[in-house]
């Protein structure tokens, strides 16, 4: 929404007050109401992947190997539904904040036919083109029968899979955090419980193998979809089929994408950070880079319960930015920039003091330890500048500043961290690439924060200008 379009929007009549529970009452309490049932959720979702590789592991070194050539096409599914899944978040929670109820109701409606045929789209053009697709990824004849056993499976249940990706975001807007975190877990704990059943056979049933993984997690995945649905339209009251124009639907496609593609590009971005860290670290040896992958690993642990109120973040920003309560978002940026820094600050400390004991338990080779320990000391000084500027892009995508978040998001990887990383490593070895970073995290977080306050304040000031304008 451009600052025209916002002074416009402020100076609309309001017929009465908003009831979103996002929109009244305690900030704290609001945003960690909802952070705190999501902690379940987050862990569940990490838990999706260890599952599939442990039983599949059991089946062999191929079957396994064949399902990590599948990471790639799953991450691509991921960033077009999150991103979508995200626009249609940041859209619904303005006009729920606005209390325009038919809006929220045409946006989900929409925004499910939209992700829908994207999820198809991509199937469809993933199972025509596997062969070649995976062959370039380097398959070769011993994996390529189980990757197509998998990924057949996979792309039959593509919908499935991006359904509760963007269903999350939903709930979480209609201050349901608890049933979005419920749904998670239930879906983990489906595919857990169906994994060894399907691909061993148990209890009379046929043994599908590496298919049966593929098969658990779309069941799994289906019943967390018809879970969603029955939410969103009994509890909800924002899933209604009605008949819609043409035009109507590309409106909703157009201002969904506006979001949805930098939410994208911006997911690709975290790949290619991680990527660029291993390239430089691949010249140290194996043995830095077996460190390296350990310790993110540690880091996706230690960021679970930041993760959770960054997750709720957007749809209340959104949400208060379309009831035009700017004095909330104020508040709320104040809270959880605090709570980053506080909680990087306690990881900091506790990562220093334990770092070798967590190393050993992970490792007995001593150069994979001793850089395990020199990554957790030193990358977790700027833990909560990371935090910081996750948060930033959070808050400038709920202010429907999307491009704003992908700049920012740019700025960390292509303009700090690639050329900070290397430098920092010419000059002072593996340690260096750690060193590149902190300096990258401090950096990019400071600039977030700037960003995010002239934003808000720029905002603040049409407001104000808006509701003392004399009327016509």
């Amino acid at each position: 929404m451009s600052d025209a379009e916002f002074v416009e929007a402020e100076s609309a009549p309001v017929t009465q007050r908003p009831v979103s529970a996002l929109v009244r009452g305690s900030v704290p309490r609001a945003l960690f109401g909802m952070a705190w049932p999501l902690l379940g959720g987050t862990f569940a979702m990490n838990a999706y992947g260890l599952t599939d590789a442990y039983f599949v592991g059991k089946l062999g070194t191929l079957p396994l190997a064949a399902m990590a050539f599948a990471i790639p096409v799953v991450m691509l599914l991921t960033f077009i539904a999150g991103g979508l899944g995200s626009g249609v978040t940041i859209l619904m929670s303005h006009a729920l904040g606005r209390d325009d109820k038919d809006a929220a109701v045409r946006l989900v409606s929409d925004g499910i036919i939209l992700t829908s045929a994207a999820a198809v789209v991509l199937a469809l053009a993933g199972y025509l083109s596997m062969d070649w697709l995976f062959a370039r990824l380097g398959a070769d004849g011993q994996t390529m029968p189980l990757i197509r056993a998998y990924m057949s499976v996979w792309y039959f249940g593509a919908v499935f899979m991006a359904m509760p990706m963007m269903g999350n975001g939903l709930l979480i807007s209609c201050g349901d955090s608890a049933a979005a975190s419920g749904r998670m877990i239930l879906g983990a704990s489906l595919n857990a419980i169906l994994n060894p059943l399907l691909i061993h056979g148990y209890f009379g049933l046929h043994a599908f193998g590496i298919r049966g993984s593929a098969l658990a997690t779309v069941i799994a995945q289906a019943v967390s979809t018809a879970w969603l649905f029955w939410l969103l339209h009994h509890r909800h009251q924002l899933l209604k089929w009605k008949s819609t124009k043409l035009s109507g639907l590309l409106v909703s496609f157009r201002g969904i994408l506006r979001f949805a593609i930098p939410g994208m590009m911006s997911m690709i971005l975290m790949p290619v950070a991680s990527s660029t860290i291993t390239r430089l670290l691949s010249r140290f040896g194996h043995e830095v880079v077996a460190a390296s992958g350990v310790a993110g690993r540690i880091e996706m642990v230690a960021f679970i319960i930041p993760m959770a109120l960054g997750i709720a973040l957007t749809p209340f920003v959104s949400q208060n930015f379309g009831a035009r309560r700017i004095d909330r978002v104020r508040e709320a940026f104040r809270i959880s920039t605090t709570f980053a820094l506080l909680y990087g600050a306690a990881m900091a400390v506790l990562y220093f003091i334990f770092a070798p004991k967590v190393a050993w338990l992970f490792t007995d080779d001593p150069k994979v330890a001793h850089t395990l320990v020199a990554y957790m000391r030193i990358t977790s000084i700027s833990y909560g500048m990371t935090e910081v500027h996750r948060y930033c892009t959070f808050f400038l995508t709920g202010l429907h500043k999307p491009l704003h978040s992908l700049m920012l998001d740019a700025i960390r990887v292509i303009i700090l961290l690639a050329p900070l990383a290397y430098l920092f490593s010419m000059l002072m070895g593996v340690n260096g690439v750690f060193w590149g970073r902190v300096v990258t995290d401090v950096t990019s977080g400071s600039i977030g924060m700037m960003w995010v306050i002239r934003t808000r304040r720029r905002m603040m000031n049409a407001q104000v200008a808006a509701v003392a304008a004399p009327a016509p």
